[in-house]
């Protein structure tokens, strides 16, 4: 009876962000993907010394494995926007988690090197693209108000998950060889299932919500009518399906949304964020060996890393929290430019520490920084383009930062091997991540602020997007008030309705009676000029 189904576009397609409730569990969900995404290629790297013995081949060949993975979580963005725009989160996540984990498991039978690239490489990164990118999207929807703190703790899971996954990989590799390890490590993937089982959408709680209260509605509008409540009813439901069919059909959700291009703030975070990441993950990658050259034994050079990931894990809740206050929300992406600034002047103070203490300071500082930008790269990003483009900002976003992943530390690795010096490589590298903090926080005053003061909004939103708390509410407001319209229109005609539905059946007995006539229509009001009720309809509604 005229029930509004949310898929047909009659209502408003935001919901409201809960900010908790089951949103906790898709919070842990996201902490253990992100771990495994992040951490994964990383602590694969305690097998290489028994590959490389077993296949015969040089450590820059090992290494590509990680390169591999990193290459298809970063380059695969927009192979994930589409299949998330086009069957949503939870079934792509589903099949992520059974790709990563085959990936593995057949890496544990291979015979060559290439086996492993096209397995543990390719397979297992497309697996883990598939299930990271969906759970960032999720976590959007179900959190807003706290949406910072909740991408912190998320973002925490990268060097939760680094601090455990070595030191598990070095016990398996003992026990079981390298096989052995791989075969339980496909095992441990399937957590990434488990995971996306738990991403339940929030149209489908909207929908039964919205059920109950059609449900109430129309027994409510039944009661006063009596026994011919059914025609009425009926004539008011054409009268509505009249209406709205004379709306324009509500275009279909694009696959990959090239529009975000079009936004001046998404342009700006993708060119920072570029060149941010060509100088971003060089110090930890040529740190330990940095510090071998300066005579550190090779234990106590390990532990520098350790450092890094302890100060990492309370860095990225913390820098969640500040990000959530109220007077520093609406100026997130300033707080972004300082992180990366402070980033940038660590990895440049430090270039010339030559003690195992100085790079002790060094690994703190650098923790904390690191943490920042960890916590805020993605929160900024949702306060751009708002949760609704996020699927396609994000993959579009991936993709650019691949290309950057592939040049800023191969490049460092040459410059080390063609000048023999570390320092070099630091003050390059610091020198791109201020570069990308100035720019980004100049850009932002200049072109985003400025053009904001000259134009004033007609309501406050924080600079970079509005809420999308505010935007369902609005939302679900004009739903309300249609909804009140339709609960006016059949108290205003009922007598019209009634009246029109008892002349109509006794001229309809009147054509039976003569052999001729309309058939009769379950639940429709007859016209007297023929079978037409629209007219009828249109004529009593009116």
């Amino acid at each position: 009876m005229g029930r509004a189904d949310p898929e047909e576009g009659h209502l408003p397609a935001p919901v409201k962000p809960p900010d908790g409730g089951w949103g906790w569990i898709v919070l842990l969900g996201c902490f253990v993907i992100t771990g495994f995404s992040y951490a994964f290629p990383k602590a694969v790297s305690v097998y290489f010394k028994e590959l490389m013995k077993d296949f015969h081949v040089g450590y820059s060949d090992t290494a590509w494995i990680s390169s591999i993975m990193l290459a298809m979580l970063y380059g695969t963005g927009p192979v994930c926007s589409i299949m998330v725009n086009q069957f949503g989160c939870r079934p792509v996540m589903l099949i992520g988690g059974l790709l990563a984990s085959s990936g593995m498991i057949l890496a544990s039978f291979t015979t060559n090197i290439i086996e492993l690239y096209l397995t543990a490489g390719v397979l297992t990164g497309l697996g883990m693209a598939l299930n990271f990118q969906p759970s960032l999207i999720m976590l959007g929807t179900y959190f807003d108000k706290r949406r910072p703190l909740a991408n912190g703790l998320a973002a925490a899971g990268s060097p939760v998950f680094l601090s455990s996954l070595s030191p598990l990989g070095q016990v398996l590799l003992e026990k079981f060889g390298w096989r052995g390890g791989f075969l339980i490590m496909g095992g441990l993937l399937l957590n990434c299932c488990t995971c996306g089982a738990v991403m339940r959408p929030l149209d489908a709680g909207m929908k039964r919500k919205m059920e109950k209260a059609q449900d109430k509605y129309e027994a409510k509008e039944m009661l006063p009518i009596g026994g011919k409540s059914e025609e009425g009813i009926s004539t008011t439901d054409g009268t509505k399906k009249g209406k709205k069919a004379k709306k324009p059909p509500k275009k279909g959700k694009k696959l990959l949304d090239f529009s975000i291009f079009s936004n001046r703030g998404f342009i700006i975070y993708t060119i920072s964020k570029f060149i941010l990441v060509l100088g971003l993950f060089v110090p930890p990658i040529l740190l330990v060996n940095y510090a071998k050259d300066t005579g550190v034994p090779d234990t106590e050079a390990a532990f520098l890393l350790s450092i890094i990931g302890f100060i990492d894990i309370f860095a990225r809740p913390a820098c969640g929290m500040v990000a959530g206050l109220k007077w520093v929300r609406p100026h997130v992406s300033y707080l972004f430019s300082f992180a990366m600034l402070f980033n940038g002047l660590t990895d440049i103070c430090s270039a010339r520490a030559s003690n195992y203490t100085g790079l002790v300071i060094f690994c703190v500082f650098f923790g904390i920084s690191y943490g920042m930008v960890g916590a805020l790269q993605f929160e900024v990003l949702m306060a751009i383009v708002g949760s609704q483009k996020f699927s396609s900002a994000i993959g579009l976003v991936l993709l650019i930062e691949a290309f950057a992943v592939l040049i800023g530390p191969p490049s460092a690795g040459r410059l080390v091997d063609a000048l023999k010096n570390y320092e070099v490589i630091f003050y390059l590298a610091g020198s791109e991540v201020v570069l990308s903090a100035v720019f980004l926080a100049m850009a932002t005053y200049c072109c985003l602020n400025r053009g904001k003061k000259k134009e004033p909004p007609p309501e406050k939103n924080p600079p970079g997007g509005g809420s999308d708390t505010e935007e369902a509410e609005s939302d679900v407001q004009e739903a309300e008030e249609h909804s009140s319209d339709n609960h006016q229109l059949p108290h205003t005609t009922d007598n019209t309705v009634v009246a029109a539905s008892e002349e109509a059946n006794h001229v309809a007995e009147e054509q039976s009676g003569e052999g001729g006539g309309c058939p009769e229509g379950h639940g429709e009001v007859l016209a007297r000029d023929g079978c037409n009720a629209d007219q009828t309809v249109e004529r009593d509604s009116f």
